[in-house]
């Protein structure tokens, strides 16, 4: 007989039943899964290995907001194509994709066509945001009433070895947003952020801090309402670690992890998506909002639970080392007793001072200069004094490592004392 315990009963019976060696599958109740009102077996969702309910995070409130509105989403990969799917269900009077890469942008429009016909106005607009002529173009066709930033270059490693790109992409290119909006009366721009912005190791955290440093500073003197939204590594998404873990599975493993003991926060794509959404609409202006996600999950036992509900025998999993900029340990995204509340339980606002208007011109006159120069080692150290909290990997993992080593001994020293 199984006995459940303090864990969540949905985890405590994976357990029991993968290490008894049986497959598993769920049994849907059929107002979530199946047509016709008929319960049915499925094979277990990835999203699943998070073992917790799916966040809902939209609302009516939400709803109302977007419903007969102009909305330019920027980037139309696994954020900003569920960003649209999102905002088609809120009557908006159009929805603008504005993407360099017309693949996904041409993908997210077939579909949405073939769900919702002509009752939907849905553009795309192929550009960089980095090309502002262009994108003014956009503006001044449009004039979008809601502009959501998720167009960023995203991967840790390729950004490590260009910085430059990174920094004309991601810095630049929000830069550029956030002036069009000024120019254009947008009523409000919504950048979407992540975790790797909090104390970041690595290039790409940094450019995305200099970004909320960019809509912070702007909230102060611009017409335009700014937020941003942070929010952890989204499962499945483009470059993610499980369309990875799939492909090695598919070919027969190894399945690679960079450290066995590297942990991180998860969403789905629709949590993130709905969240950048109602933070957007709740915003006063300025704020820096965050999503408390729960528990982290360690990436070891990701890839030993997708390897198992694979049902393929024999698949190695190897260690490959940590990759530059990658840290062991992400931190906590949401430290309750440091971040204010709103009226979702669920998403809190980081209290941060902006940077006035005359100190971020400075830094991105001093990043322009560099970026000039071709060199990007002297464009990260040039980032590195634009964002204080830029600290290298090395430091920032020795110090989780002996947190972490600090932490597992206080009950043996706690033992001492007693005795």
């Amino acid at each position: 007989m199984l006995r459940i315990t303090n864990k969540n009963t949905s985890e405590t019976l994976y357990e029991y039943y993968k290490n008894a060696g049986y497959k598993l599958k769920v049994y849907d109740y059929p107002t979530v899964y199946a047509a016709g009102g008929k319960r049915h077996l499925r094979e277990f969702d990835i999203e699943e290995l998070l073992f917790r309910k799916p966040l809902v995070v939209s609302d009516e409130h939400t709803n109302e907001y977007y419903k007969g509105k102009v909305v330019l989403i920027t980037g139309g990969g696994s954020i900003g194509s569920e960003l649209c799917r999102q905002l088609a269900k809120m009557q908006p009077k159009q929805i603008v994709i504005l993407d360099i890469y017309e693949n996904g942008a041409y993908d997210v429009q077939q579909e949405l066509k073939i769900a919702y016909g002509n009752t939907l106005n849905l553009q795309i607009e192929n550009c960089s945001i980095t090309h502002k002529k262009a994108l003014e173009r956009v503006f001044a066709k449009y004039h979008p009433q809601i502009v959501i930033n998720a167009a960023a270059h995203k991967h840790v490693p390729l950004m490590e070895h260009n910085c430059i790109e990174a920094i004309y992409n991601n810095v630049f290119g929000t830069q550029n947003l956030v002036e069009l909006c000024e120019k254009y009366e947008a009523e409000r721009f919504m950048m979407v952020s992540t975790d790797k912005a909090v104390n970041p190791t690595n290039v790409m955290g940094a450019t995305k801090r200099m970004c909320e440093m960019i809509v912070q500073s702007a909230s102060t003197h611009g017409k335009v309402k700014y937020s941003a939204t942070r929010f952890g590594n989204v499962l499945g998404s483009a470059g993610s670690v499980i369309p990875l873990f799939k492909r090695q599975i598919a070919n027969g493993g190894p399945v690679t992890v960079t450290d066995k003991r590297i942990i991180r926060y998860f969403m789905t794509i629709p949590e993130a998506s709905q969240l950048v959404l109602q933070s957007g609409a709740i915003a006063n202006n300025g704020e820096l909002f965050v999503l408390d996600i729960g528990q982290p999950v360690k990436i070891m036992d990701l890839a030993e639970n997708m390897i198992r509900l694979s049902g393929v025998q024999g698949i190695e999993i190897v260690e490959t080392g940590l990759r530059p900029g990658e840290k062991l340990y992400e931190e906590l995204l949401v430290k309750t007793e440091e971040l204010d509340k709103t009226s979702n339980s669920m998403i809190f606002i980081e209290r941060d001072l902006a940077l006035s208007p005359g100190k971020i011109n400075t830094h991105l006159n001093m990043l322009r200069e560099v970026c000039e120069t071709g060199d990007d080692s002297q464009a990260r150290e040039v980032l590195r004094k634009a964002i204080p909290t830029f600290k290298k990997p090395e430091e920032v993992n020795r110090a989780a490592e002996f947190a972490v080593h600090q932490k597992k001994s206080e009950p043996e020293r706690e033992e001492a004392v007693a005795i």
